[in-house]
């Protein structure tokens, strides 16, 4: 498995590229670099994701889970001018290029920090999230990532909502079934290039983690 899974900071050197991409309608220039999630391209499952998800409100409190380089987070930041979007990773290497991407891009509606530390500093608040969109990292394995969709989802708020992209093949339905099991309301949104795009949702009487 990529160390960018699971280590903070990356052994490897930090090698440059600079690209541009279309992200979501929107023509980006973005810096990315070796030891980071999908550093030479737009990751097909983030690209499938953003095709699919609706316009998000234009105000609220967003998060990109897993922010790698920053696509997501941008294009939630272009998207809702007057919301806050927060993007958190364990990578301190993709941190610093989301920061460095949105700062490019003129998005001043951007906070960028340590996933262990933003989920503390949310769970300590009183705002919750509007909602997630995320490209979770299904390759740490079943068991963390039901660990970590369990911290994060319960911060949504009552009527808030997740979009996650994940590939039939690494366990799409599986965990579909699993977080209805947990209490959430699963629907799957569209099926593309071998990825399931789900929507989680609160039930009505809440889920069994929240």
């Amino acid at each position: 498995m990529s160390e960018h899974y699971f280590t903070a900071s990356p052994a490897v050197g930090a090698e440059e590229r600079t690209h541009r991409f279309t992200i979501r309608g929107v023509e980006h220039e973005v810096v990315t670099a070796s030891g980071v999630f999908s550093a030479d391209r737009l990751d097909r499952g983030t690209r499938v994701l953003l095709d699919h998800v609706p316009d998000p409100p234009q105000t609220g409190t967003f998060l990109d889970l897993g922010c790698g380089w920053g696509p997501i987070t941008l294009a939630l930041a272009d998207a809702a001018g007057g919301a806050t979007v927060l993007a958190a990773d364990v990578n301190e290497r993709s941190l610093a290029l989301t920061a460095r991407n949105a700062t490019a891009a003129g998005l001043d509606n951007v906070r960028v920090r340590p996933a262990e530390e933003l989920l503390a500093e949310l769970r300590k608040g009183s705002t919750p999230l509007d909602l997630i969109w995320s490209n979770p990292p299904v390759r740490i394995g079943k068991e963390a990532l039901h660990e970590l969709l369990a911290a994060w989802l319960p911060l949504l708020s009552d009527d808030g909502e997740a979009w996650l992209v994940v590939l039939k093949n690494l366990g799409a339905d599986s965990l579909a079934t699993w977080l209805t099991g947990r209490g959430w309301d699963v629907s799957r949104q569209a099926s593309s290039k071998g990825f399931r795009v789900l929507r989680v949702r609160r039930t009505q009487d809440g889920p069994a983690d929240g």
